[in-house]
């Protein structure tokens, strides 16, 4: 086998395309801590936190109403497949994440589909997994919608079903909680 053969059996890299949306982007730069269009590689061991705070978050938000931590991300490989999955996790216990239309209460969590909308507050964002082969690392690629996503991708905006399947008196109503640290009495 020459030189050139084996240059060309670079493992792909799984990577999770991240479009966001927020109402009032524009004028807060919501999103500022945040690199647009670039691929940014990360150990596969890595738990991705998003939130507000930037000591413990990978991906911050300049909002008070979102939590400390908003939730997580974490790959894993199931037992029978040779595919990297994403979990992800609520780590709000103020506000409840909507994954397509699952409820997602504080701690809970779900596998990602390859392609979903992640919803909390005013915040928009559509996953969308695009496979590889390595077991060491992952990508993230985060790309900016001045559109609302539910509304360019006809996502449906029904109330969410929580993870047990049961009714849920969740209300979109006052779908942007402010959220206190526990020391802020």
């Amino acid at each position: 086998m020459s030189y050139f053969e084996e240059a060309d059996t670079e493992e792909t890299v799984t990577c999770l395309q991240m479009t966001l949306y927020h109402p009032s982007q524009q004028q807060n730069e919501i999103f500022q801590s945040i690199r647009f269009y670039n691929r940014e590689k990360l150990p596969s061991s890595e738990v991705v936190r998003f939130g507000r705070n930037s000591s413990i978050c990978r991906y911050t938000f300049q909002d008070k109403q979102v939590s400390r931590v908003q939730f997580s991300l974490q790959l894993f490989k199931k037992f029978d497949s040779s595919v990297l999955s994403f979990e992800i996790k609520n780590m709000s216990k103020k506000t409840s994440l909507l994954v397509d239309n699952k409820e997602l209460g504080y701690l809970n969590k779900m596998d990602l589909p390859y392609r979903c909308m992640v919803r909390f507050g005013d915040y928009q964002f559509l996953l969308e997994k695009e496979d590889g082969e390595s077991l060491e690392f992952f990508e993230t690629q985060f790309i900016l919608s001045p559109k609302s996503l539910s509304q360019e991708n006809n996502w449906p905006a029904q109330k969410p079903v929580p993870e047990d399947g049961s009714y849920s008196s969740w209300s979109t109503q006052d779908s942007s909680p402010l959220e206190m640290d526990e020391n802020e009495f």
